[in-house]
C-alpha cells in the first residue's frame, strides 16, 4: 500500500501532508515555495510510492468555487498531466487554517511559532488529508 500525499496549495506556499504506509492517519510533511512544488512532488515520488493526491479546493459558503481556483486548477491539470497514473481527489478546505490555528494553540505552540505560516499551511494539509481518510473507512 502507498502513501496519499495531502496538498494545501496557496499562491506563494503549498502545505504538505502524508499518511502512514497503511493510510491510517495523516503527518504533517513539509511547506515548499509554489515555484518549488513541481520538483518537490517528482523528487519524492521518486522514493516513495504514492497512490493519491489529496488536494484543498477552496469553496465559499453557498458551495461555489471560491476565487483562489483560478491558482489551483492549473497547478492540479499540471499534476494529472505529469503524474495521470495517480489519482486526484478534491476536498472542501474551508476553514481549514482557522481549524489548524485552533490546533496549534491546543498544542501549546508560543505566539512566535503561531505566526509561522509555514507550520499553519502544513497542519491544514494534514487536516485536509485526514479529514479525506475518515471519509473513506467504511
Amino acid at each position: 500500500m502507498g502513501r496519499i500525499l495531502g496538498i494545501d496549495y496557496g499562491k506563494k506556499r503549498v502545505g504538505l501532508a502524508v499518511t502512514d504506509p497503511l493510510q491510517i492517519f495523516a503527518s504533517p510533511l513539509n511547506t515548499i515555495s509554489a515555484h518549488d512544488i513541481d520538483n518537490f512532488i517528482a523528487d519524492y515520488m521518486a522514493s516513495e510510492q504514492v497512490e493519491a493526491f489529496v488536494i484543498g479546493y477552496p469553496v465559499k459558503l453557498n458551495n461555489e468555487p471560491s476565487e483562489s481556483v483560478k491558482y489551483i486548477d492549473p497547478f492540479i491539470r499540471k499534476l494529472k498531466k505529469r503524474f495521470p497514473g495517480v489519482p486526484v481527489h478534491l476536498v472542501d478546505e474551508r476553514f481549514t487554517s482557522q481549524m489548524a490555528f485552533r490546533t496549534m494553540i491546543d498544542g501549546g505552540l508560543k505566539k512566535k511559532e503561531r505566526q509561522n505560516k509555514s507550520i499553519i499551511d502544513m497542519i491544514s494539509a494534514s487536516i485536509i488529508l485526514q479529514s479525506w481518510l475518515d471519509r473513506k473507512k467504511p
